[in-house]
């Protein structure tokens, strides 16, 4: 049975639980395999049999969401959708900051204070924390509950007894005060508000959700960075002269013109020109390409030597770049999204706190306790399981966890992320670029008997000056000051010749010695022939009929890559390195900083596949790269590690981001992230656990508002000052 594949946008849902919800709805019906991703906000759903798209919208707005399809939502969105959250927030913090102040701090309690307060809290209750009541009752429709049930009940309860206790009990008449005592008494409850409760609850929790937004909202950024990479405009020839058009009116057959540094404008082939052609940012290749007419270009890569003229063959969503997209999107979407832990404890929690309280007020009405006393402590058991210290858990320990991060050069993205360190136990390091420089540089001279490293480096560095090539650049590099060139001649895919000190000079490949009739000497040639072995490109040096030099370049190793791997190990976790190279070169490197485990030779798509396969074979992977080709694999691993000296594409597509470029930073971004979700954990646990020993006291009817208030403060200040443990981590 043929199926057919549609993305959806999802709107409506608060958190992880929401999509999962979701994901059960869709995967009900008969043909249909959904996976929704909260944090893109995007549903990917295969579909066979009858079904059309309207009806799988159906189905997302019948379980209380909504859904768009694709061509629906082709324009970008012109408002910002945090812009609602951050108004709501403001609101909130404005006017709870007097309503926490007057209840707290008796010396503000003027005559008429709880009706001021009463007229601050309204707007907070209502406008700020109608997200949370709107997911509680969607929750409620589908018999579920989350964090947003509690919060909703909690804030709601609050806020419903104190305007039962200000205008029908005697908590509305003037000069009323909140005394400090702590005696544990029963009380009818009625001469006591809880408004503080309800705007504070809103307050913290509504800040948490923002930060999280803003940082959900970058997830869609790694697939606008990756579209802008291509050239804006191009050369193409039309009637024998070049004309300048936009990229985007390119047709295949087009033949366009790329000269030297610019970017090569869609995929094609090769038809006038031969050059060396950077292609790592889509292969992770460390040394360019040499191509000549007839040979395949990708779009986006880099012209680093002469003039090409290409034929254009695949244009918009064909091109390799445009695939890459595909695949970091996809990636991102079918990336499991971890369970956010307060809404796991919340499920659990929610039906027990309700049991508790319909209890209570039927204890108490059964056992003679009176109306008001029976309501007193059944409310108040709503109002003591509000967790006002679990608003602040998350996002303390996140703010000083990654705070702190930034300090060390290390940016986190969100809370998810720290789940996925947590369990991480392989670890996948691109080779270009993350353990090596990603730049070509001189590792050795091997010279001919008689003959100086200077004299060959200074020789071979006046001819190759004069060159544009990744390797010529490596060669002047060591070379420094040289001598002047006369009668240069670049021979396309061979190498360079000239005049040097009056020298006819040739530098370049075997084939250029071959076709000057110059023998390499035994030594030479195994020198020649040890560097291939390891991967590295040999260019040898000849004047005056005789072979006097081999000069050895290569990539190298970063000087911190093998303390980092060590560092990696004793974490527990197992490194693999994994490169487009070649397996020489990649074996070399991997030897050097003790590596054991290598993939090479991939293609960007195969990179994801090892990173799939490896997570198939029951592997919890985190992946360090730092190129566009690695976009995808960052995506699509448990745990994404950008370079930050990479591309903006990789940076974006990762979820931990290491500032400085020095893979050590991995090892210090685990252990950050791994002490920041314990510290969390430890927060929820406190945050839970005042409240539940609490419980029983509001349920036996002995708890007045200080008790309910200290218990609160208390719990807020526990939870910031263990999140602020984080600022010593070293």
């Amino acid at each position: 049975m043929a199926t057919d594949t549609i993305e959806l946008s999802i709107g409506g849902m608060t958190c992880a639980s929401c999509a999962a919800r979701i994901e059960r709805k869709l995967n009900k019906l008969d043909g249909v395999e959904a996976s929704v991703n909260y944090a893109t906000e995007k549903a990917r759903v295969s579909y066979a049999g009858d079904l059309t798209p309207a009806d799988l919208v159906k189905v997302v707005e019948d379980t209380g969401y909504t859904a768009e399809l694709p061509a629906a939502t082709t324009e970008q969105p012109e408002h910002d959708p945090t812009r609602t959250l951050r108004q709501r927030l403001i609101t909130s913090a404005v006017l709870s900051t007097p309503v926490v102040a007057f209840a707290m701090v008796p010396a503000l309690q003027f005559t008429y204070w709880q009706w001021l307060s009463l007229a601050l809290a309204g707007p907070v209750v209502t406008y700020a924390a109608w997200p949370f009541h709107k997911a509680a009752w969607t929750n409620l429709r589908h018999g579920a509950a989350t964090m947003d049930t509690l919060i909703s009940l909690g804030v709601g309860s609050a806020f419903l007894w104190s305007l039962y206790a200000l205008f029908l009990g005697t908590a509305g008449t003037p000069g009323m005060t909140h005394g400090f005592t702590f005696t544990i008494e029963r009380t009818s409850g009625t001469g006591n508000i809880y408004l503080e409760v309800a705007a504070g609850v809103t307050t913290f929790i509504l800040a948490g959700r923002y930060f999280e937004a803003r940082s959900k909202r970058r997830a869609g950024a790694a697939l606008t960075a990756l579209l802008e990479l291509g050239a804006k405009d191009v050369a193409v020839i039309r009637d024998g002269r070049e004309v300048r058009i936009p990229t985007d009116e390119l047709v295949p057959g087009d033949r366009f013109v790329v000269r030297p540094g610019e970017k090569i404008a869609t995929d094609g082939v090769v038809r006038e020109g031969g050059s060396a052609v950077d292609a790592s940012m889509l292969t992770g290749e460390s040394v360019p390409v040499e191509v000549r007419p007839g040979d395949p270009v990708a779009g986006a890569t880099v012209n680093a030597g002469g003039r090409l003229v290409v034929e254009a063959t695949r244009i918009g969503s064909d091109t390799q770049l445009a695939q890459m997209a595909r695949l970091v999107e996809q990636a991102q979407n079918g990336k499991a999204e971890v369970q956010r832990l307060a809404d796991r404890i919340s499920a659990v929690f929610v039906p027990i706190v309700i049991a508790l309280a319909v209890g209570t007020l039927g204890f108490w009405l059964g056992t003679g306790g009176g109306a008001g006393a029976a309501f007193t402590a059944a409310v108040a058991v709503l109002i003591i399981a509000c967790p006002c210290a679990l608003g602040l858990a998350t996002p303390t320990a996140l703010l000083v966890g990654t705070g702190r991060g930034a300090q060390l050069g290390i940016l986190i993205k969100g809370p998810e992320v720290l789940e996925s360190t947590r369990r991480v136990d392989t670890v996948v390091l691109d080779k270009t670029g993350t353990v090596t420089t990603g730049r070509m540089s001189l590792v050795s001279v091997h010279t001919a008997e008689g003959e100086t490293e200077d004299e060959v480096l200074e020789l071979a560095g006046a001819l190759e000056a004069a060159s544009e090539h990744p390797i010529a650049r490596a060669i002047v590099a060591a070379a420094g000051e040289v001598p002047q060139v006369e009668d240069f001649q670049n021979v396309e895919g061979l190498g360079v010749q000239g005049v040097v000190n009056a020298h006819a000079v040739l530098v370049g490949r075997e084939r250029l010695l071959d076709d000057w009739s110059v023998q390499l000497g035994e030594d030479l040639r195994e020198a020649k022939e040890a560097a291939e072995r390891q991967g590295r490109t040999a260019v040898l040096v000849a004047w005056d009929g005789k072979a006097r030099g081999v000069l050895v370049v290569a990539d190298t190793v970063k000087p911190t890559s093998k303390e980092a791997v060590e560092g990696l190990r004793r974490l527990g976790l197992r490194p693999v390195l994994l490169t487009g190279d070649n397996r020489a070169a990649a074996e070399a490197v991997a030897a050097e900083v003790g590596i054991t485990e290598v993939v090479a030779e991939v293609l960007p798509a195969d990179k994801v596949d090892v990173v799939k396969r490896l997570q198939d074979e029951g592997r919890v992977v985190a992946m360090a790269g730092d190129g566009v080709n690695d976009a995808a694999a960052l995506a699509q691993a448990d745990l994404g590690l950008a370079m930050g000296t990479g591309t903006d594409v990789a940076i974006e597509a990762s979820d931990l981001t290491l500032v400085r470029g020095d893979l050590r930073a991995a090892v210090d971004a685990i252990r950050l992230a791994r002490r920041t979700l314990t510290t969390i954990k430890g927060n929820l646990f406190w945050a839970f656990a005042y409240n539940v020993a609490a419980l029983p006291l509001a349920a036996l009817g002995l708890l007045n508002p200080m008790i309910a208030g200290g218990a609160m403060a208390l719990s807020s200040v526990f939870v910031v000052s263990n999140s602020l443990r984080l600022r010593a981590f070293r």
